[in-house]
């Protein structure tokens, strides 16, 4: 389902498709309408994994590691998987346990990403 930087990741546990407006000098005119400059429309992902081993997570912490990268994810808007440039906010991944051949199971990774 998601490809970072070409490599297939682990299908995440939440995928969530959000698009936003990236507004340059917008302001109200005397009749109180909106003047609006709308400079950009992109997209930003909210990812989630739960239950990932040390090889899985380790796998999408250094594909997103690069200032900029390529995924590849199902578009709403273009009703279609298409590729673009992202690049990644914060990352949160609490450890929940060590299973009892002493595995490392992170409880979950998550972790947006926005286009660049």
């Amino acid at each position: 389902m998601l490809k970072i930087n070409g490599q297939t990741v682990k299908s995440p546990s939440v995928f969530r498709y959000n698009i936003y407006d990236i507004d340059g000098d917008s302001n109200r005119n005397l009749k109180g309408e909106l003047i609006r400059d709308r400079i950009a429309t992109k997209v930003k992902l909210e990812v989630e994994w739960q239950g990932l081993t040390m090889s899985e997570i380790s796998a999408i912490l250094n594909a997103t590691s690069d200032v900029f990268f390529t995924v590849e994810y199902p578009d709403a808007k273009a009703g279609a998987v298409v590729t673009k440039t992202f690049y990644v906010g914060d990352r949160n991944a609490p450890l929940f346990k060590i299973d009892g051949q002493g595995n490392y199971i992170w409880e979950s990774l998550k972790l947006t990403l926005i286009e660049k």
